[in-house]
């Protein structure tokens, strides 16, 4: 159960009193995000989905000075708070440097956030936790330290840029448990603070807010490297977001352009110029963070990137927490959007869930393992066709038609065909044999943009591919920049749609 602590009174009484005494009357001050004065429009309370325009009076300078002489001393990035709360006052100024706006932000204390990803944070793997401004990381990261600190009596050091984890002051807030607490005087030296606490503290853990610059990802994959346990937070919602940002890639990774020889690529079935992970990551695993009560998890970030990176996204792990409050997993969104659609075709022959028995009949056994590997299918490669849920061959023997297919055909056996004998065509297969229906809609989608990359190296100055989904869109995006050409989304949902271009023709999506 949360329990939720958040001193909402040390905040209401910096406020001028036309401010301060309406919202004390409100009902809903449990969902208070922040109050905003702007000099010279009426005040704003904030809440989840909804704002709220309150009083008769538009804010003042005095009410603006109000506010500033009963906080603490604004820092180099405009923010201030109250000492010994987690409240944060950000300011806007003029060209003279006046404050003209405040945005007074309620901070609190949630104590049970970590339970949805307790077992993550016990592994001793180091997490980095996604997601939308305002969604909660920053509070789920404090919740962190508390536990790390005092339920697994870890050495835990938080490095709190402008004081957002630990509140304001130089004794840190409860919320952080026994962790210690490295404040950074600067935003642009948060790196080297990084680097100091492991260099002079001896942290089994680091705790670190917002990643967002080179220097950072550079100091925690330096600290990674040492040994240390990183938990932090960065920019972005999906793990998408982290392949495609240039800045913050490093932290999965990084991505580089490789230039295979004719033969590799041949085997692989790519074009000689691929995108490949350049580095393990500096995390081992990434929580895209929804709400307090579900979350995305990405277990194995380094398999799931390569996948990415050859076009075959691998659904993370969705988790909530029940009314009971037990944490359940639930399928993946792309996993339900495909149940759904194949249960509108009709029924699927093979049980949900149980490991599939592939017979492969003149196919590299050795390839079609490290496939299913990679794929992280539930199949298993059987030595006797009857016993086969199916069959995997290439194109030429199929034409060829010997006795076995013949056989498996007459027992009913579904038969998969590959092109060529390459990894990268058995991960197809797969990805159609997972979908048990037909063609899987993502094959079909990387397959045309394929085709049209094909016809533009070939000289064609344009093509324009099927309308898809934001989601399959970005894949298609991928696999462009994989053969360095140029993409851009064209066209209003739900009929927007990939155009590919020849290199330097235009800024891609």
């Amino acid at each position: 159960m949360l329990r939720i602590t958040d001193d909402l009174d040390a905040l209401l009484d910096v406020l001028p009193p036309h401010v301060r005494d309406p919202l004390r009357q409100r009902e809903d001050n449990f969902e208070l995000l922040e109050v905003v004065l702007d000099l010279g429009r009426l005040p704003e309370a904030r809440y989840p989905e909804r704002e709220v325009v309150f009083g008769e009076r538009e804010a003042t300078q005095e009410d603006l000075d109000y506010v500033v002489s009963r906080i603490g001393e604004f820092t180099t990035d405009n923010r201030a708070g109250i000492e010994r709360t987690l409240h944060r006052i950000s300011a806007m100024r003029n060209r003279r440097g006046r404050v003209v706006g405040l945005t007074c932000r309620v901070g609190r204390a949630v104590f049970g956030t970590i339970r949805i990803i307790e077992d993550l944070v016990k592994s001793g793997k180091s997490n980095l936790l996604l997601g939308r401004p305002g969604v909660g990381k920053t509070t789920m990261l404090r919740e962190v330290a508390r536990f790390l600190a005092d339920d697994l009596n870890k050495r835990v050091v938080v490095v709190d840029t402008s004081n957002e984890i630990a509140g304001d002051g130089d004794i840190p807030h409860p919320g952080i448990g026994s962790a210690r607490r490295m404040q950074v005087p600067t935003p642009t030296l948060q790196h080297a603070v990084m680097i100091e606490a492991v260099e002079n503290h001896m942290p089994e853990v680091i705790i670190i807010d917002e990643i967002g610059t080179d220097l950072e990802a550079t100091a925690a994959r330096t600290i990674a490297e040492r040994g240390v346990q990183l938990v932090a937070t960065a920019h972005g919602n999906t793990l998408e977001n982290l392949i495609m940002n240039p800045t913050l890639c490093d932290l999965i990774g990084g991505i580089q352009s490789v230039t295979l020889g004719d033969e590799e690529a041949r085997r692989r079935g790519t074009q000689k110029s691929i995108l490949e992970r350049k580095a393990p990551p500096t995390f081992d695993v990434v929580v895209e963070i929804q709400s307090w009560e579900r979350v995305s998890v990405h277990p194995t970030v380094a398999d799931t990137v390569d996948s990415i990176l050859r076009g075959f996204p691998v659904p993370a792990e969705v988790r909530e927490i029940d009314k009971e409050g037990q944490v359940r997993t639930v399928a993946s969104p792309v996993v339900a959007r495909e149940r759904r659609s194949l249960e509108k075709r009709g029924p699927r022959p093979t049980e949900p869930g149980r490991e599939r028995r592939i017979f492969p009949f003149g196919v590299s056994r050795r390839r079609l393992e490290q496939a299913i590997h990679q794929m992280g299918l539930p199949a298993t490669i059987i030595e006797q066709m009857g016993d086969a849920d199916a069959l995997i061959t290439m194109r030429s023997y199929y034409r060829r038609k010997p006795q076995i297919l013949r056989d498996a055909e007459d027992r009913g056996i579904p038969i998969y065909v590959i092109r060529s004998n390459t990894v990268s065509q058995m991960e197809q297969c797969l990805l159609s044999m997972r979908s048990e229906r037909g063609q899987d809609p993502v094959v079909s989608a990387l397959e045309e943009a394929e085709e049209a990359i094909g016809e533009v190296m070939r000289g064609q100055q344009g093509a324009d591919l099927s309308p898809q989904n934001a989601y399959i869109r970005r894949l298609q995006h991928l696999l462009a920049q994989r053969y360095n050409l140029t993409s851009r989304s064209l066209g209003q949902e739900p009929q927007r749609r990939v155009r590919i271009l020849p290199a330097g023709a235009g800024g891609a999506e």
